[in-house]
């Protein structure tokens, strides 16, 4: 049965690799770490010691992934992360020029903040309300 979410992993062209790395790294404040060398290019980024973001450079003859007409619908809509110091977090983010939008949800008991990764990936925070 499954426990929980293990990983998520974008595949992009090298250089926009190195550009969602500084992304996760910088903004998210995820580490970098170790990754099996599995021929090819690419990162690991951890939080509290899991990898939980994969990013796997794309080869020069691989298709693009995703829909082939870009109006095209897709289900794809965002990764949520678990996030602590809200008000910390939303001053990094400003600082960063990372634009967001922030919701407080009544129904989840969280506060959450919606923005795009550099490749245009959905991203969001949740925070626990604050007691």
């Amino acid at each position: 049965m499954i426990t929980g979410l293990h990983h998520i992993n974008l595949r992009a062209p090298a250089e926009l690799l190195v550009t969602l790395r500084d992304f996760y790294r910088d903004v998210l404040g995820l580490e970098q770490g170790p990754r099996p060398d599995f021929g090819s290019p690419g990162f690991w980024l951890y939080a509290g010691g899991h990898p939980i973001v994969h990013l796997s450079t794309q080869r020069a003859d691989e298709p693009l992934r995703g829909p082939v007409d870009p109006a095209a619908p897709t289900t794809y809509d965002h990764t949520a992360f678990h996030g602590t110091d809200p008000a910390a977090t939303a001053a990094h983010l400003r600082a960063l020029g990372v634009r967001f939008h922030e919701s407080r949800s009544a129904v989840t008991g969280q506060h959450q903040f919606f923005f795009q990764d550099p490749a245009g990936n959905g991203v969001e925070i949740n925070f626990p309300f604050e007691a």
